[in-house]
């Protein structure tokens, strides 16, 4: 079947942070699933759904939800690179990620996992862990309405599979001043997304922010794949979408673009490295961005921000 959904499960560590020295890696337990087609309903919808309930044993811990055309199957039809998509904390349990992110390939029915956090044992510093979990076969059905759903296979007495996912700590990062682009090359390469920033003017009863109004992101970049690069990003083009943006850093070397897809929520990264020691380098990422957007008391002008997202690049 071509329809794909799943629900991992990251489980909340009972101390402040995790230690980035071990060598066992990280295991989640995969709790429930479900993916949803375009909906019938709506003439000219194409929009497929994939709703994520990360939990540790039977309290959800991350609700993730991610949306975009059911024709791309999990990749961006521009870049062709795998859609990541964060999940939203709960409350529930102590939590041990800063970000923790998800991607499915509907294709290879491949889910691919990544999530960010304090190193215990290096102070100041994040650690990325990532894993893949192969889906076996999916019990896929139709709606009263007659739209497409998916979910993970029973077992043979009916209840829910027992699934888990591992997940890798990654080798720490080179340093960007020393790096060369072989070794940048090797590192897989992805960002933590902080500081999300946009806003526009949303008039009573419209679903779209007022033409002429909408300002496009702004945020802050810290890559994982680089030691020392921290990018500030901004729109630079005018208030009508896709925006286009700069980030610039401190280390000359490295520079990075990014467009925000407004109506899909689709941000895309690209980072180009000049290593003079070889070709130039250039990683590209694409998010699902979900910026929380409220309005001002007593006016129409709504701010949208954002925790602490995950960006990765292609198959782990």
């Amino acid at each position: 079947m071509r329809y794909l959904a799943v629900v991992l499960s990251a489980a909340a560590g009972v101390q402040a942070a995790r230690q980035c020295s071990t060598t066992t890696g990280y295991t989640h337990r995969v709790l429930d699933a479900r993916y949803d087609g375009p909906d019938v309903d709506k003439p000219g919808s194409d929009l497929a759904t994939i709703s994520v309930s990360l939990s540790s044993s039977t309290t959800p811990l991350y609700e993730c939800v991610a949306q975009w055309p059911e024709s791309w199957k999990g990749f961006h039809n521009v870049t062709e690179k795998l859609i990541w998509s964060d999940c939203i904390w709960t409350g529930a349990g102590s939590g041990a990620d800063k970000s923790v992110a998800f991607a499915v390939d509907w294709n290879k029915k491949v889910v691919y996992l990544a999530h960010v956090f304090a190193c215990s044992d290096r102070e100041g510093t994040d650690g990325l862990a990532t894993g893949t979990l192969p889906l076996s076969e999916l019990d896929c059905d139709y709606t009263e309405e007659g739209s497409a759903y998916c979910i993970p296979k029973a077992t043979s007495s009916g209840a829910r599979p027992d699934l888990r996912i591992s997940t890798v700590l990654a080798p720490t990062a080179p340093d960007a001043n020393t790096a060369s682009c072989s070794e940048i090359s090797e590192q897989y390469q992805s960002w933590t997304l902080e500081k999300w920033h946009r806003q526009f003017v949303l008039t009573p009863g419209s679903f779209e922010p007022k033409a002429g109004t909408d300002t496009g992101p702004s945020f802050t970049l810290k890559s994982l794949g680089v030691n020392g690069v921290t990018f500030t990003c901004a729109t630079t083009s005018a208030p009508v979408g896709p925006f286009q943006g700069e980030c610039k850093s401190d280390v000359t070397k490295a520079v990075a673009t990014f467009t925000f897809d407004p109506k899909l929520n689709i941000l895309t990264v690209k980072q180009k490295w000049d290593c003079g020691d070889s070709a130039a380098l250039e990683t590209v990422g694409v998010g699902y961005m979900q910026g929380t957007c409220d309005r001002g008391f007593n006016s129409d002008v709504f701010t949208c921000s954002s925790e602490p997202v995950l960006i990765g690049t292609e198959a782990l």
